[in-house]
């Protein structure tokens, strides 16, 4: 395919298609839990696994997914995963059991884990130069903006229809992304195969299942849970032992599933890092503002989901700044301007306060949209641009996989920080135990105590404790950025690319006409 076919941006659009196809429908099952408790009857752990198997099978298979693309063809893999994700999606609408569904969303999970890496691996060896970051800029922004959209999608939906249209919907999108891929995207691969690394393969599939649920456990039930602290020492141990065996097989010459010389680029190395932060601080913010707007503002989950659209238009206006002007000022000062721009965001939103309103929250996580608007898209260009095209899909995944992680830990961490405060803060003096127990364990607990319990005081006591949490885990969030920033600068080469890849883009395509 031509430098100048206009065909690559059509490819784009549809790859964009399949990015938000796939944000949408990770967030969108959220609304829908308390409906899918009363009409499959499922239970407590059942919820959490319909949630939960999703993200642990996408975790297992993210690494494999760049590495197979890479070796058989992203094209034919990316159409593959649409096909299942399509079907996934039919089978899951009409689930008749709570059990079923879990099967059906871990099929989406795999699936998934296959779209989100292949979508974005080609896009280094589809565009160059200036044309890939603006390629990059609007991918990344599709991702990000897909987060909202799926609780807007969710209440419209649930509001109007059946449960199961959730599902439904993804049908046709899959169907139009399928057909355009199909018809506009060519065929790319890397050049040198070798054998398939078995042991790398489970060997990192264990890992980051491990890790992941153990973040989940420790979401659920404490960091000194016992299967929180097996699962994360399995993990850790695993990670130990994959990373033992990439080296060993790199010095003997063979194919490890993580290309090891990725992190001898400055640009790849430091680009990961940053965007893993990034995804830190972003879950720290996605966690908080949604139980903020519904425990202090009072609305619902499609009024949540709207809340969040200026966050959205932030992101959206970043990035096309970002595109503009990055090219002259470089990539290690667009980077670290985006990361001051979010430490300032969350500065101002430590200062939210119960009478401060929602047009003032609105605000500052507009100015936090900003931020990431202008750091995210450049900093993972940055970490593209060290990229070959024989290797753009194993490398994409390692990014991908590292991101995954750190935001699992994101959310886990900072929600530790926020409970931390909330329970050490509210008051439940004079409750029973069982009542007390209940209020300390979320916001929404000690709302549901206060009404039962016609307490104004503990109704005060759990905003305001909620309030404090919040804007202490913003006040780390600050930080993180603060840090990001830094390491932008003294890390970040200031070319978001170098020249001596692109001459080795050509010999990967195959099948462009």
């Amino acid at each position: 395919m031509s430098g100048s076919d206009s065909r690559r941006w059509w490819v784009l659009a549809a790859l964009v298609l399949s990015a938000i196809v796939v944000g949408v429908d990770v967030n969108v099952l959220s609304v829908a839990l308390p409906t899918l408790a009363t009409d499959l009857g499922a239970s407590t752990a059942q919820l959490q696994w319909i949630v939960n198997s999703y993200t642990l099978v996408g975790a297992a298979l993210l690494l494999p997914a760049g590495m197979l693309g890479d070796r058989y063809g992203r094209k034919r893999l990316l159409l593959g995963a649409l096909i299942v994700f399509g079907v996934a999606s039919a089978a899951s609408t009409f689930a008749p059991t709570a059990n079923a569904l879990i099967v059906g969303r871990a099929v989406l999970g795999a699936a998934a884990a296959f779209i989100i890496p292949l979508t974005i691996a080609v896009l280094p060896v589809l565009f160059q130069g200036e044309e890939r970051s603006r390629a990059v800029a609007i991918a990344t922004a599709a991702n990000i903006a897909a987060l909202p959209i799926g609780p807007i999608v969710g209440g419209v939906i649930l509001s109007n229809f059946w449960w199961g249209a959730i599902f439904l919907i993804n049908v046709p999108t899959v169907a139009i992304a399928v057909l355009a891929v199909a018809r506009l995207m060519p065929e790319s691969r890397g050049s040198t195969v070798g054998r398939l690394d078995v042991v790398g393969f489970v060997a990192s599939s264990a890992a980051l299942v491990a890790l992941v649920y153990g973040v989940i456990a420790a979401g659920e039930n404490g960091w000194t849970d016992p299967a929180t602290l097996s699962a994360l020492a399995f993990g850790t141990i695993a990670l130990v032992l994959f990373g033992a065996w990439e080296v060993r097989l790199d010095r003997r010459g063979g194919q490890p599933l993580v290309d090891l010389s990725l992190f001898r680029s400055r640009a790849f190395t430091a680009g990961s890092a940053l965007a893993t932060l990034i995804v830190f601080a972003m879950f720290g913010m996605s966690f908080t503002t949604p139980q903020y707007f519904q425990a202090v503002g009072g609305a619902d989950v499609l009024g949540v989901g709207l809340r969040m659209l200026p966050m959205v238009a932030g992101l959206l206006v970043g990035a096309g700044v970002a595109q503009r002007f990055g090219g002259r000022i470089g990539t290690k000062a667009t980077v670290a301007t985006g990361f001051l721009i979010l430490a300032a965001a969350f500065g101002v939103g430590a200062t939210t306060t119960v009478a401060s309103g929602d047009l003032f929250v609105l605000g500052w996580i507009t100015a936090m949209g900003f931020g990431l608007g202008v750091a995210m898209p450049t900093t993972i260009d940055a970490a593209l641009g060290a990229l070959s095209a024989d290797r753009a899909g194993a490398g994409t995944a390692l990014l991908f996989s590292i991101r995954q992680v750190g935001g699992a830990f994101g959310v886990a961490i900072l929600g530790s920080v926020l409970n931390g405060a909330y329970r050490t803060r509210v008051d439940v003096a004079g409750l029973s135990p069982e009542a007390a127990a209940a209020a300390q364990k979320s916001v929404f607990g000690g709302i549901a105590v206060a009404h039962q319990e016609g307490s104004a005081a503990l109704l005060d006591s759990a905003v305001a404790s909620f309030m404090s949490g919040m804007d202490l885990l913003l006040v780390v969030c600050a930080g993180i950025a603060l840090v990001a920033a830094g390491v932008a600068v003294a890390f970040l080469p200031n070319a978001a690319a170098t020249e001596a890849h692109e001459d080795r883009l050509e010999p990967a395509l195959e099948g462009s006409a």
